[in-house]
């Protein structure tokens, strides 16, 4: 098959359109790729990283209300337009896979306008701007959670298939978790992690916490920072420090994260769509701090479909700090019963076999 790939503007809309382009060539060697983005986004640098052949269309988001720059965004909308069709008649896809984000738009509007096959995936329950306004183009709108498919009632076929990095997190492996930390298997882990960049409210409760954290003697906490931030909370960790211990960690950044989730017992976390498709295609409980500063809220809609299937507890910012935590984890960690119930529910959402499904309507799309 010949695969068009587009998503970008963070990681939440890049790494799913990676794992559907890796299940083709998985399952198809012989196919290709061509992956279009914008040439200021993540994506720009994070996919050519991979081997994937890259291609920018320049392209902005509306302002959310009226403005001039707006009559500027339809105008570099249509010259989008214009070029993705350039692109797409020299690769000659058999379809058009889109994952959100503004780039998305001119890409997929310009491969429905060709005939193409088209596919996008929507990993919020709250569905994106960009995605709404394709699915009325779309032949198929795949979503993460199956209260988004009620959002799109203009599409000719809606799917439930997860999240497609749900796929690659399955297949980790928790022994190299352990290894990756240097601690003995089978220890219990709680992960607190804010997200690849780090998250300053989480960072500073896991400085509130530091002296609370001798009432847990067997779990082992790992606290990952975020690059930008990891000297500063580092030295406040030290500085709340009442003894030395050897049952935390401070990282600035995890580069095999799903090895060692695998390995945790508790992650405490945001809830960005493509993370908890990872914790629920483990089955590893949560508490789940959604992100205040993101477009809808979309994070805390995220978070709410976990906490109310069980799977998750959600803590909402304004009403975090580190007794509150400390007291939540606790009582997962200390409570058989709590932890078991909790991970059977998260495996009970999770939908390892995401990125086959979606390729698996590609095929009967394209009838390849």
């Amino acid at each position: 098959m010949r695969i068009v790939l587009s998503g970008g503007g963070t990681g939440g809309h890049i790494y799913p359109a990676l794992a559907i382009g890796k299940q083709v060539m998985e399952e198809a060697p012989d196919s290709s790729l061509l992956y279009i983005g914008s040439p200021n986004g993540l994506e720009s640098r994070i996919v050519p990283a991979q081997g994937i052949a890259f291609e920018p269309v320049e392209i902005t988001g509306f302002k959310r209300k009226l403005s001039y720059e707006n009559v500027r965004t339809v105008m570099r909308f249509l010259k989008g337009v214009a070029r993705s069709k350039q692109l797409l008649r020299a690769f000659k896809p058999d379809a058009v896979v889109g994952t959100g984000g503004y780039v998305c738009g001119p890409v997929l509007y310009a491969a429905a306008k060709l005939g193409i096959p088209t596919l996008i995936h929507e990993q919020n329950a709250i569905a994106g701007l960009t995605n709404r306004f394709l699915s009325r183009y779309a032949d198929t709108v795949a979503v993460s959670f199956p209260e988004a498919e009620g959002q799109f009632r203009r599409a000719s076929r809606t799917l439930y298939t997860g999240n497609p990095c749900a796929t690659n997190v399955a297949r980790a492996d928790k022994e190299q978790g352990f290894a990756l930390l240097g601690i003995p298997p089978g220890s219990r882990i709680a992960l607190l992690v804010g997200g690849s960049r780090g998250a300053k409210a989480i960072n500073d409760v896991m400085v509130d916490m530091v002296p609370l954290l001798g009432r847990l003697p067997d779990v082992h906490f790992v606290f990952v920072t975020g690059e930008s931030y990891y000297e500063g909370t580092k030295s406040r960790i030290e500085a709340a420090a009442t003894k030395p211990t050897d049952k935390l960690q401070v990282l600035p950044y995890l580069h095999r994260m799903p090895e060692v989730l695998a390995a945790s017992r508790l992650v405490v976390g945001r809830s960005g769509a493509s993370s908890l498709a990872e914790l629920t295609a483990l089955g590893v409980p949560s508490i789940l701090i959604p992100s205040p500063n993101v477009t809808n809220n979309h994070q805390e809609a995220n978070a709410r479909s976990l906490a109310e299937a069980g799977a998750a507890e959600m803590i909402l910012e304004r009403d975090l700090n580190g007794a509150v935590l400390f007291e939540r984890i606790g009582r997962i960690m200390n409570n058989p019963f709590v932890h078991e119930e909790m991970g059977a529910a998260a495996k009970a959402l999770g939908k390892p076999d995401s990125a086959p499904a979606i390729v698996r309507e590609l095929r009967r799309l394209t009838g390849k």
